[in-house]
C-alpha cells in the first residue's frame, strides 16, 4: 500500500509549486501597475511624441530667402 502515498506527495509539491508561481506573478503584476502609475502620473497632460510643437503655420526648413 505504500503506492499510495506517492500520488499525494506529488500532488502536494505541485499544488506548492504552483501557489509560488501565482503569489510571484501577482508581485510581477502589481510592480508592473505601480510603474505604469509612476509613468502616466509624470507626463499627466503631455504626449512625449508632442512635446515641443508649437501649434500653427511653420517656419520653412530651406529658411527665410524667399519673399
Amino acid at each position: 500500500m505504500a503506492g499510495h502515498t506517492r500520488p499525494s506527495v506529488n500532488k502536494r509539491l505541485r499544488e506548492a509549486s504552483k501557489k509560488e508561481k501565482q503569489v510571484a506573478k501577482a508581485e510581477r503584476r502589481a510592480q508592473r501597475a505601480e510603474g505604469r502609475k509612476q509613468k502616466d502620473g509624470a507626463s499627466a497632460g503631455e504626449d512625449p511624441d508632442l512635446a515641443g510643437i508649437v501649434p500653427g503655420p511653420q517656419p520653412l526648413p530651406w529658411g527665410e530667402d524667399e519673399p
